[in-house]
């Protein structure tokens, strides 16, 4: 126990440190761990690191995808709906069948259930590996909303096409008709689940009177219980999580007052990125033990079929991008698309952002030892030592070009969007108004004879006046100093109430109103310390 404990706050301590020299470094943070955690793996003496799949699948995958889907804007998934849900189950259901035959073709003992099987475990690009590497790059918001999207739901999907794989290659029976009957099935009510126990954690938030702590608690506990109740129906954990984490995002306005909102956001971001450190610097580490466990075969052999499958996975993805744009420009004489030209910049862009990580690993980790006769797992090793060669070149080698390619494609937004500052503009314009008009319909007398009133519709009025009246109106009785207080917070809520209206509007993107939403939670905490 003691060194376990030892264990993992050695690892937490060598992350942070980590994290710290590779944005000196200026490499992505996925990357720099995955590297770091392959170089001290080859360091003489290291403890050799097993990962227990169940301990991915379990601890860190539901909050991964929670906080994911949490900060993803509703607005931007629903707008790019048709490419993100054909990229997550289309791409990964392709991308399957397209590892299946060619392994199963040219390695040697490799049946089709085995290739698919490793299809499935392969196929979904990680999110958080996309979204670090695109942090500091210029590029679209919708392209990144695709690729968060995408990533979102994907893991579902190639985690079912993994399970019924497993079936087929342990049971030695597989039904087509039946597979995919139950993969619509566990997909459905999967998101049934999580909406239902979403719809749970809403009324307590609602009606029961929880304090911040409570609130911001709640938080944590919402996705590990969406993924083990649906777990425990047999449906898709993922989906739960996802759909349940979406839902109570976009109620989060209703559900979390100001402090729990400012409190929670520093919890989730301090958990997952401890969570995500961990997964990235295991995956690194784990080398030595794949390694060692390729029995039969030698390392040339197991390094050129992982890099035949791994150009298939690229290759695959690239094709897939280019077909859909395709598809999408022909399509669209007919229904309503989002952008109906793509042009060959946009595939290029999604073709290169498919870099594997912490769920591919965790799939292929739980690969059982032997199959239901007891006869060991047929090329487990194999299977293991290609995953990792899969995640290692899409990471790196994508992961470290992307950004050479997105500044040579030089993709522009193919929605026409207001730049973030100008958007904040706007809001503050529309809820500054809405402030005045209220102050001025409700309040118009005590915006005369109480001081701090008056000197707060002057501040709405104009940012050029200064503090200093409101300073001096501090000494003013206690009667109008709890008005003021009142009258302030009432503001607030306005505010507020017409800041979830501007949500709705799609000229706003949800980044800019979440930043105005914070700035106006803050301004809320300091009201809730009111003056005396």
């Amino acid at each position: 126990m003691h060194q376990t404990l030892l264990l993992c706050l050695s690892l937490l301590l060598a992350v942070s440190i980590l994290v710290m020299i590779g944005q000196r470094l200026r490499i992505p943070t996925p990357i720099f761990l995955v590297l770091s955690g392959l170089g001290i793996s080859l360091i003489p003496g290291i403890p050799r690191v097993e990962i227990n799949p169940e301990l991915i699948f379990l601890i860190f995958l539901p909050p991964l995808l929670y906080e994911a889907a949490w900060f993803m804007s509703w607005k931007e998934f629903w707008r790019w709906r048709r490419i993100i849900m054909v990229l997550a189950f289309g791409l990964v259901i392709i991308t399957a069948l397209a590892v299946a035959y060619v392994s199963s073709a040219l390695i040697p003992g490799f049946t089709l259930a085995l290739g698919f099987l490793v299809g499935g475990i392969v196929s979904p690009p990680d999110a958080v590996a996309a979204t670090s590497v695109l942090k500091n790059v210029n590029i679209p918001k919708s392209t990144i909303s695709i690729l968060e999207g995408e990533s979102l739901v994907n893991d579902a999907s190639s985690l079912i096409v993994f399970r019924f794989a497993l079936v087929a290659v342990t049971s030695g029976s597989f039904v087509f008709r039946t597979a995919a009957v139950d993969f619509f099935l566990v997909t459905i009510l999967g998101v049934a689940v999580g909406l239902a126990v979403a719809g749970v954690f809403y009324a307590i938030h609602r009606w029961l009177p929880t304090s911040t702590r409570i609130g911001v608690l709640l938080t944590f506990i919402a996705p590990y219980t969406m993924y083990l109740v649906a777990e425990e129906f047999k449906v898709s954990g993922v989906m739960a999580v996802v759909s349940g984490g979406l839902f109570l995002s976009y109620q989060s306005h209703r559900i979390l007052n100001h402090s729990e909102r400012i409190q929670s956001v520093s919890m989730w971001g301090t958990v997952v990125f401890a969570l995500n450190g961990l997964v990235f610097i295991l995956i690194g580490l784990e080398l030595p033990v794949i390694m060692n466990g390729l029995g039969d075969y030698s390392k040339v052999e197991a390094i050129e079929y992982a890099l035949m499958v791994t150009s298939v996975v690229i290759v695959t993805r690239i094709l897939f991008a280019f077909c859909s744009a395709a598809f999408t420009q022909f399509i669209g004489q007919y229904i309503t698309v989002a952008v109906r030209n793509v042009g060959y910049r946009a595939p290029i862009i999604l073709g290169w952002s498919g870099m594997r990580g912490v769920v591919s690993l965790a799939s292929a980790l739980s690969v059982p030892l032997a199959l239901q006769n007891g006869e060991p797992f047929p090329h487990r090793n194999l299977i293991l030592f290609i995953t990792f060669v899969v995640i290692l070149v899409t990471l790196v080698v994508q992961g470290l070009t992307l950004p050479l390619v997105i500044r040579w494609v030089n993709f522009k937004d193919p929605i026409p969007r207001l730049p973030d500052d100008e958007q904040q503009n706007r809001i503050r314009i529309k809820l500054t108004k809405a402030a005045l008009e209220h102050l001025q319909t409700n309040y118009a007398d005590e915006a005369n004879t109480n001081e701090l009133v008056k000197n707060m519709k002057d501040r709405m009025e104009s940012d050029l006046r200064q503090t200093k009246r409101h300073l001096d109106s501090l000494e003013d009785d206690g009667e109008n100093v709890t008005r003021y207080n009142q009258i302030r917070t009432e503001i607030i809520k306005v505010k507020r109430d017409v800041l979830q209206r501007l949500n709705s509007k799609q000229e706003f993107d949800d980044d800019v109103i979440r930043g105005e939403e914070a700035r106006m939670d803050l301004e809320e905490e300091k009201s809730n310390h009111p003056i005396h």
